[in-house]
């Protein structure tokens, strides 16, 4: 179930102040962290994506800037969606743009393997979040708890996915699986997810090389 409410996905967002930064072409990069230091500043965040970079902390306080070769995309009309899933799916009441910051935490739990998230980016992201571009889907439970969720940022036709979580079975799937019903539905072309995962090609992800992505992302941002 999806609540149908006007939320910020609906709205247009706001273009932030432009950020003084740089970014190097990541065409012919030779390594898949491209570039280390700039800001978390919402135009820094939107110019990087739109060079085809996202941010990950790189030791205590700077910021490195990836561009993996080759990258994760999962093709909106190739989910995978199991029995199983569609089970689950009845299961669970879902949300959009609900308690982001809430998601944004949930994957950034320490106790997760892998929960790199830190307050820093929570912050970025809430205030990217609030200008209009980044998007949550959260899942609850029968009782309202949230139980999953999936959180990313969309620019134009393009919609890059961060992180998701889940705390009872199959809740991330059901997040992810409303989350790409609604980017089919509003036009979205290119699906990015970073890097490709056992777990994520189980569902549909396909890997492509970066020039192909960047081709794509440039289609999508047009």
């Amino acid at each position: 179930m999806t609540s149908g409410a006007v939320t910020a996905w609906d709205r247009p967002p706001i273009e932030p102040e432009s950020t003084g930064w740089t970014f190097p072409d990541p065409w012919d990069a030779p390594n898949e962290l491209v570039a280390i230091g700039a800001d978390l500043e919402p135009g820094t965040l939107l110019a990087a994506y739109r060079a085809g970079y996202f941010p990950m902390p790189h030791g205590r306080r700077k910021v490195g800037w990836w561009s993996p070769n080759p990258r994760g995309i999962l093709p909106l009309d190739g989910m995978r969606v199991s029995r199983s899933l569609r089970q689950s799916m009845r299961r669970y009441h879902v949300e959009v743009d609900g308690a982001f910051r809430d998601v944004m935490m949930a994957c950034g739990d320490p106790r997760r393997p892998h929960g790199w998230i830190n307050e820093p980016f929570v912050e970025a992201y809430s205030r990217l979040h609030e200008l209009g571009w980044a998007h949550s889907v959260e899942v609850r439970d029968e009782t309202g708890e949230l139980v999953g969720g999936v959180y990313g940022l969309r620019i134009g036709d393009f919609f890059a996915g961060e992180s998701m979580f889940h705390r009872e079975r199959d809740a991330s799937k059901v997040a992810l699986v409303a989350l790409v019903e609604r980017c089919r539905a509003s036009g979205v072309v290119l699906f990015d997810v970073q890097w490709a995962t056992e777990h994520l090609r189980s569902l549909g992800v396909v890997e492509v090389h970066r020039t192909e992505y960047l081709e794509r992302l440039a289609q999508a941002l047009g």
